[in-house]
């Protein structure tokens, strides 16, 4: 769908402002859908990502800054996240033997069970961009990195 149609205008002042519009259009309508498929897991997006981050450090730990650094969605807010995982025993913290004024979070095999259960799942978020060859996605991918810098 044009993006003209989904957010119903004739047209934009700008190539420039067109392509930001749709930008922002896009990138919320695959989060909305990401969403979807995280809440099946009762995760957020946020929660999965540190989820990630800590399984590329098992067995090891991280310290929460340390989690914040790697982070798509930096959020200050780190912390909270990290204690709600930890309610849901998918991960587990303890003082940092290196800093005792830090605190190193852990990936529970729990949260291992479930991160790999969503690695399974993987070809539903895949199927996000069905519309799209392989070669669209190249790309994209392309101009997306040329367009940061």
């Amino acid at each position: 769908m044009r993006i003209e149609d989904a957010i119903k205008v004739k047209r934009f002042p700008s190539p420039q402002q067109k392509l930001s519009i749709n930008l922002i259009y896009t990138h919320m309508w695959a989060y909305d859908q990401l969403q979807a498929f995280f809440g099946e897991y009762g995760l957020t997006s946020q929660q999965y990502n540190i989820l990630r981050i800590l399984r590329g450090q098992y067995p090891n730990g991280l310290s929460t800054s340390g989690i914040l650094e790697r982070m798509m969605e930096k959020n200050a807010g780190v912390s909270r996240l990290v204690d709600r995982l930890v309610k849901k025993n998918l991960v587990e913290k303890s003082v940092s033997p290196a800093d005792k004024r830090l605190v190193d979070v852990t990936i529970s095999a729990r949260g291992l069970e479930i991160v790999e259960a969503m690695d399974r799942a993987r070809h539903r978020i895949d199927e996000i961009y069905s519309n799209l060859e392989e070669s669209e996605i190249d790309l994209l991918n392309n101009l997306l990195d040329k367009l940061r810098g």
